[in-house]
């Protein structure tokens, strides 16, 4: 299943715009890659490289910080929030699996 990443997945914006964008300072973003919030790829000379998935989530982290969320609370809720999609996604394919193997439609 290799479909082509959206346009806002895309690791293509470097730090600084990510900075202008946010109105965040880079040690703000360091930080939250350093906690393990966010997690840019990098290039082959180390600049970081973010989509724009990732601004959209900076923010949200950001307004979480300022709301007084602490970083670990943060962090388990977005762990929270993948186990649920990734159960939600085997779900999908084990009942695409069955669909193809009994010829089985959802109930």
């Amino acid at each position: 299943m290799s479909k082509e990443a959206s346009y806002k997945d895309k690791k293509v914006i470097t730090i600084g715009i990510v900075r202008e964008l946010t109105g965040l300072t880079e040690r703000q973003i360091r930080y939250y890659e350093e906690r393990k919030l966010i997690f840019p790829e990098r290039t082959n000379g180390g600049s970081r490289k973010y989509s724009f998935a990732d601004i959209e989530l900076l923010m949200d982290i950001a307004e979480k910080i300022e709301d007084g969320v602490q970083t670990f609370e943060i962090r388990q809720e977005m762990m929270k929030e993948k186990k649920a999609a990734d159960a939600k996604l085997r779900k999908k394919m084990i009942q695409g699996q069955l669909n193809a193997q009994f010829g089985m439609r959802r109930i």
